[in-house]
């Protein structure tokens, strides 16, 4: 049975069912058990709805629409940018207002009907993938973030604006989009990225950080040790240093070739993983030929997390590596989410291979088994970078 969400807010209650709009969650279907959608909204709670977007890596409508619905999903698609446009120019807030509430019903049930055809014809021709279910966790966690407002202000951020190369951009910053609107399939590694009018916390220079704060008292940031070099060792199953993972390589893989500071080891290991023809490193202590033979057959790379990507076998090894480490961090980020989920501290955003929490004074006894959620990964248990801050910027290291 399929169906629609008529709006991806989770206060925005309603579906389009049955050939019905029903606003009314009493009427909703008794058991939503075996249903189809779309794509996730915040009130479908049910875990065993099933999402075709997930299924298409990504794909909008009209790149999934069979070729007879083609020409009437394209003027619906007009008139719903017209719709926008109009809306826009009226300074409607999308984040505040139901679309239900805005759009004539004729018009909507009509296109949702047309979309629950195009989300039958995916569920009849793609296959559902191995990394479903982890993506679908990472998108619930990522739905919570999109409509979380930040906290951006110019309070103890003077130098910012005392600069006049950084004074514009904080400006443009200060006025944009306040909210963060990740993209699951925005990279081919799995790497996150962001949609087209997110505030830009993966691409803002480091000297606006400052004008990010927490809502609360703290920002609490997480991020491995070494990530790269760590997921290696651990994807070859050789154990984890304690320390740093950098330092080691000196004295443990680089030594003989008079490397002797931390900076050049790192140096040397990304060479390595960017660059098939490095032999910069022992092939004994990170194993290209061993990587390749587990994880890459036939021009695919498939990780740990079940994520097959298509690719040469030049860029194979660097697949795997980045692959693998953004799948280890978003399935912390999906755990912390959790053990956070009736409490104050909730996660900011997240960046690379970083976790930021929002954490108020009093849930500081949290930090140490917040560390051990975050450590202990699929692959082994990593060595774990802890700060914290009353800004994004001013943010340094804690010594639990």
């Amino acid at each position: 049975m399929y169906f629609q969400a008529l709006d991806d807010k989770k206060h925005c209650i309603g579906v389009y069912w049955d050939g019905r709009l029903i606003f009314d969650d009493s009427q909703f279907p008794d058991d939503f058990s075996n249903m189809r959608t779309w794509r996730y909204s915040g009130f479908l709670n049910d875990e065993s709805i099933e999402y075709g977007w997930l299924r298409t890596n990504g794909k909008t409508l009209k790149e999934c629409c069979p070729e007879h619905m083609l020409e009437e999903l394209t003027k619906y698609e007009k008139k719903l940018n017209a719709f926008r446009k109009a809306f826009s120019l009226a300074k409607v807030s999308f984040k505040e207002h139901c679309f239900f509430d805005l759009v004539p019903h004729d018009f909507l049930a009509g296109f949702l009907e047309l979309k629950n055809q195009i989300t039958q014809h995916v569920f009849e021709t793609y296959e559902k993938p191995p990394i479903y279910d982890h993506l679908l966790a990472v998108e619930r966690l990522l739905y919570k973030i999109r409509f979380q407002k930040l906290n951006i202000s110019n309070q103890n951020a003077r130098a910012v604006f005392v600069s006049s190369r950084t004074r514009t951009s904080a400006q443009k910053l200060m006025s944009g989009p306040q909210y963060i609107d990740y993209n699951i399939f925005g990279t081919r590694t799995g790497r996150l990225s962001t949609y087209g009018g997110s505030f830009p916390v993966l691409t803002m220079p480091k000297a606006l950080r400052a004008l990010v704060k927490p809502h609360n008292d703290w920002f609490i940031s997480l991020d491995y040790n070494g990530a790269e070099a760590r997921t290696v060792l651990g994807l070859l199953g050789k154990k984890q240093p304690r320390g740093d993972v950098h330092e080691w390589n000196v004295m443990n893989v680089l030594k003989h070739k008079g490397v002797t500071s931390r900076e050049a080891a790192k140096t040397y290991f990304f060479s390595w993983l960017y660059n098939p023809d490095s032999k910069k490193i022992e092939e004994s202590f990170y194993d290209r030929d061993a990587l390749l033979e587990q994880y890459y057959e036939d021009g695919h790379i498939r990780t740990i997390f079940d994520r097959k990507i298509e690719v040469d076998e030049y860029k194979a090894v660097n697949y795997i590596v980045q692959s693998t480490c953004a799948d280890l961090v978003n399935d912390r980020a999906v755990m912390l989410d959790k053990f956070l989920e009736d409490k104050k501290s909730f996660i900011s955003h997240i960046v690379h291979d970083e976790i930021v929490l929002d954490m108020p004074d009093d849930e500081r006894y949290l930090i140490p088994e917040i560390k051990e959620i975050f450590s202990n990964n699929k692959l082994d248990k990593f060595v774990t970078n802890l700060k914290a801050g009353r800004d994004y910027m001013d943010i340094g290291v804690l010594n639990l």
